[in-house]
């Protein structure tokens, strides 16, 4: 099978590759040659997918089995990939998110048939309208469209609500006895997933046939609160949790009232917040666990967060301590202590 991956060398893609190349996939890359993921027997093609006659250039003598654009967030991008891809590919999987599913939800349990709505978050309704015009393109266009939404994945990126991701900030706090913030009190219910479980689910997908006009999440089973997490993330830290507890509107209010000072943007915090992680959600991967037998998620997230946190920590350059983040931490504390 003769793969393209737009992107693929980020946080879950990362992983989804490794397994792709071991189950015998060829597998290409198309990205601009800026991150070395370390993958061998990944081919890669240079270019900014932004780039059109470039990429023409780079991908006009292959024909693909599939092609999975891991970086694209508007119409634009997925009407330019059709342009680009429509006669030279079999499968086109575009990578949406969990965040699009009705925000708050009208029941907890998400099926890939919940419907589609986010009035908080503008990351969630470009996305929305992405599947949107992939669904209209496989009608009346006949392009052999899958649709994957991710929820909250990680390995290389530290999985709590506010903080951190792709920093160590909210573990260096954590290990000097720094307050933290948890949204509500903490005992909404969450999925979190390694990015090695999401790639067994995900490299099924490619090339199978029944997949194709089908949107599909792929996530771990396993129920926590975020009391429970945040517990997780300070004992693979080797920190005792010092937790501050408040309203996620109070949060996304101080946010948008001390943006200018904090330099995070408040639009994120709600979006992120109200538009995502303040909610219960249970996802049921019945759909994926039928289309791909084998799909089951095994690493707990308490084996997951220490392996995540030892790869930081097994590179200085990792350990990035985002001053952003730090700043807007103190102030809403300090505000909801005031």
């Amino acid at each position: 099978m003769k793969v393209l991956f737009i992107g693929g060398t980020g946080n879950i893609s990362t992983r989804v590759s490794r397994l792709a190349i071991e189950k015998g996939i060829e597998l290409f890359h198309l990205n601009r040659g800026k991150t070395n993921a370390g993958l061998p027997g990944v081919k890669t093609l240079q270019a900014d997918i932004n780039d059109k006659n470039t990429v023409s250039a780079v991908i006009k003598n292959h024909k693909w089995d599939v092609v999975v654009n891991w970086i694209a967030f508007t119409p634009d991008e997925v009407q330019r990939d059709y342009k680009l891809f429509k006669d030279s590919c079999k499968q086109y999987i575009f990578i949406s998110s969990a965040s699009a599913y009705q925000k708050p939800p009208a029941h907890p349990v998400i099926t890939e048939s919940t419907p589609l709505y986010n009035p908080y978050w503008d990351y969630s309704r470009e996305k929305i309208a992405c599947e949107e015009l992939l669904n209209t393109m496989y009608r009346e266009k006949h392009f052999p469209m899958t649709i994957v939404r991710p929820s909250h994945t990680y390995d290389t990126v530290i999985p709590v609500a506010i903080g951190s991701w792709k920093d160590y900030t909210i573990i260096d706090r954590m290990k000097k006895g720094k307050p933290i913030i948890i949204h509500g009190d903490g005992t909404s219910l969450w999925t979190l997933t390694h990015a090695r479980d999401f790639a067994k689910g995900f490299v099924g997908l490619l090339g199978h046939q029944q997949a194709i006009g089908h949107a599909f999440h792929i996530t771990s089973d396993e129920l926590l609160t975020w009391n429970q997490i945040y517990e997780a993330v300070a004992e693979a830290a080797g920190a005792e949790l010092n937790a501050v507890h408040m309203a996620s509107n109070f949060i996304c209010e101080t946010a948008k009232k001390h943006e200018n000072e904090t330099g995070v943007p408040a639009g994120f915090i709600q979006g992120n917040l109200l538009g995502d992680k303040a909610h219960s959600v249970i996802f049921d991967n019945t759909k994926i666990k039928t289309y791909v037998s084998d799909f089951v998620a095994t690493i707990p997230f308490k084996q997951g967060i220490r392996e995540t946190i030892q790869w930081f920590e097994a590179d200085k350059s990792r350990m990035v301590i985002n001053e952003a983040n730090n700043r807007f931490l103190d102030v809403v504390i300090g505000e909801y202590g005031s």
